[in-house]
């Protein structure tokens, strides 16, 4: 189908599908054990924004999510999160 919409662009559906959802779940990951993790007291999550809150950026993913939302986190922790 990607092929009928975009002819002379050469790209497969399946590897970029499973590329996304590699990322998504490393980026996942990273939030999870930032706010799950066992020193995870200055970390927390802003359910309004979909973020990471933190007065100390130490941890070097912080960064990464202290300005961008992660808006799928509640799905995807329902999915991969182990109780």
């Amino acid at each position: 189908m990607l092929e009928n919409f975009l002819p002379h662009a050469m790209l497969k559906a399946k590897p970029n599908l499973e590329l996304r959802i590699r990322t998504l779940k490393k980026d996942w990951a990273t939030v999870y054990d930032m706010l799950s993790g066992k020193e995870n007291n200055n970390f927390s999550w802003d359910e309004h924004r979909q973020m990471v809150v933190t007065e100390d950026a130490s941890h070097k993913a912080a960064d990464q999510f202290k300005h961008h939302s992660f808006p799928y986190y509640d799905q995807l922790t329902s999915i991969y999160a182990k109780y």
